[in-house]
């Protein structure tokens, strides 16, 4: 989506067929106004990397501790919101790792799920270093993102079997762990732990951040079409037990209720939709 604002661009970029295992899709924002921009983004489930290109931008921890980003910084997988800034003349572009795909690039799915790091730490030598200066030499956004594709692609190591299973596993009423284990002939136990080493959080987090993810999209959507939201309406049609354990949701997650979603709604990017 593109705001109606001339001075404040963002948009997603699409990701070709090849990568569509890897990368959800590239996001793009850049602050040509004089006035700060911030912004809350909602959690996501995923590692990612964002590029720095003109005025430094930074994010708010939850002890609103800021951490600014000079030329990229990694974070992940996103289990709460945070706030970012974006000052003027600023501009990130934003790389958005799925599934276990972060796994096949650095071999460990949650070491920045914490702390935001530089992502040389990662592969000790400076190929981010070459890839952002090769970048900031590209004015269109367009090329800087088919430039970031090649330079992932030898990288990218081949899929773990099981991390594949439990990936595209889509089958709704059956549990993905027992599902997977029983076709591998191992415990389930083995199964979690191995979900838990590839994507950087367990089964069980994951189904909580689904149920929380479609209960913000029918909020959204009843939002736009109607002028008061039936909560027990959304409590019921998304599976919880009922209004505490949905607000308990938003907590964790937000740490905003329900109510003050709906108020600042505009503010907050969700990173799939």
């Amino acid at each position: 989506m593109i705001e109606n604002n001339p001075e404040y661009t963002n948009f997603r970029i699409a990701i070709p067929t090849r990568f569509e295992e890897v990368f959800t899709h590239f996001y793009f924002a850049e602050n040509k106004s004089n006035e700060l921009i911030t912004k809350t983004l909602l959690p996501s489930y995923q590692t990612i990397l964002i590029l720095s290109f003109g005025e430094k931008p930074y994010l708010l921890s939850k002890q609103q501790t800021r951490i600014e980003i000079d030329k990229y910084l990694m974070i992940g997988p996103i289990k709460h919101a945070f706030d970012y800034a974006l000052p003027p003349h600023s501009e990130i572009l934003t790389i958005n790792f799925k599934d276990d795909a972060f796994y096949r690039f650095f071999g460990n799915a949650a070491i920045a799920e914490h702390v935001p790091m530089n992502p040389e730490d990662l592969v000790n030598d400076d190929c981010f270093s070459m890839l952002w200066f090769e970048l900031s030499k590209l004015t269109d956004i367009h090329a800087r993102a088919e430039h970031i594709l090649q330079f992932s692609e030898p990288y990218l190591v081949n899929r773990n079997a099981i991390a594949e299973q439990l990936a595209n596993f889509k089958e709704q009423s059956l549990n993905p762990i027992k599902s997977v284990a029983c076709q591998n002939s191992q415990t389930e136990r083995n199964i979690q732990l191995n979900h838990k080493k590839h994507f950087g959080y367990s089964a069980k987090e994951h189904n909580r951040y689904e149920r929380f993810l479609k209960t913000v999209e029918l909020i959204q959507s009843l939002a736009s079409s109607t002028s008061k939201i039936d909560w027990f309406e959304i409590v019921a049609a998304c599976g919880y037990y009922d209004q505490s354990q949905l607000i308990k949701d938003f907590k964790h997650y937000l740490n905003l209720s329900p109510t003050k979603y709906l108020q600042f709604q505009q503010d907050i990017c969700n990173p799939i939709s």
